[in-house]
């Protein structure tokens, strides 16, 4: 067992007979249906940036289908998507947010930059984002299949469990491996549509249908996450047990004992 997913000092005491914890203990340690709702929603809106992390994601290649659309100028249409993702990220820094989901899409752009200018056509600007997300779809689909859900992974963290999911709480193991298998096949359904089309179609078509299907895969992954989530058990918090073995420890080495009621 790693740090990460051992029990605590207090987890293995609860397994030995102790006074029967009263009723308000128990009810606040056990947070609510409603609480677990909540807390699952506010994790995976930091995870996934939320309304508008996403539409920061969508608005430089909606940017390039447009300037592409009216006057078939790969380049000017690769510099405006450039500049507006460039200028996302200026504006979070100047407001002091979160970054991480906007450097992500400048990345991504950055990258269909590259190709789009290096091939001279359009559906260069949009390969890249395309087979990346077509192994996401594949990496998702194994990592469910194999019993090492990628979701659990990514949201371990957020959720303050780490990977204490994976051998301490087989009804969140569950829940993970079925949103990742999910976030899989509904991946490889919409690359499935997109792949024909950039072979044998037409380039503003292809765009169009790329901001068609963004969003609502994404809005139904993240659905199918929150369903499965808010219905398992409450994630271990692993954050909270070191601290507290950390603390038993201080006192032990102060000579120093914890307060035990008769």
């Amino acid at each position: 067992m790693t740090s990460w997913d051992k029990p605590s000092p207090a987890e293995a005491a609860a397994s030995t007979p102790t006074s029967t914890p009263t009723s308000a203990s128990t009810s606040t340690s056990t947070p609510t249906e409603a609480e677990q709702k909540a807390v699952t929603q506010a994790a995976l809106f930091d995870a996934f940036g939320g309304i508008r992390g996403t539409l920061e994601t969508m608005l430089p290649g909606l940017l390039f289908v447009m300037i592409y659309t009216v006057n078939k100028d790969v380049k000017m249409s690769a510099i405006a998507a450039g500049a507006v993702a460039v200028l996302l990220v200026i504006v979070r820094l100047v407001r002091r947010d979160t970054v991480k989901h906007a450097f992500s899409g400048v990345f991504g752009v950055g990258v269909g930059i590259a190709f789009a200018l290096f091939t001279g056509s359009a559906k260069g600007f949009y390969l890249p984002g395309m087979i990346y997300g077509a192994c996401l779809g594949i990496a998702f689909t194994l990592s469910a299949l194999v019993g090492y859900p990628l979701l659990g992974v990514v949201l371990g963290p957020v959720f303050k469990e780490n990977l204490s999911w994976r051998t301490r709480n087989p009804g969140r193991k569950k829940a993970y491996t079925k949103a990742s298998l999910a976030w899989g096949l509904i991946f490889l359904a919409k690359y499935a549509i997109l792949f024909p089309l950039y072979w044998w179609g037409d380039a503003t078509q292809l765009g169009w249908l790329l901001i068609a299907l963004k969003l609502p895969p994404m809005v139904l992954a993240v659905y199918f996450t929150w369903v499965f989530l808010a219905k398992a058990p409450p994630p271990i918090d692993v954050f909270a047990e070191m601290e507290a073995e950390e603390e038993a420890e201080r006192l032990r080495k102060s000579g120093q004992t914890p307060s035990r009621e008769p």
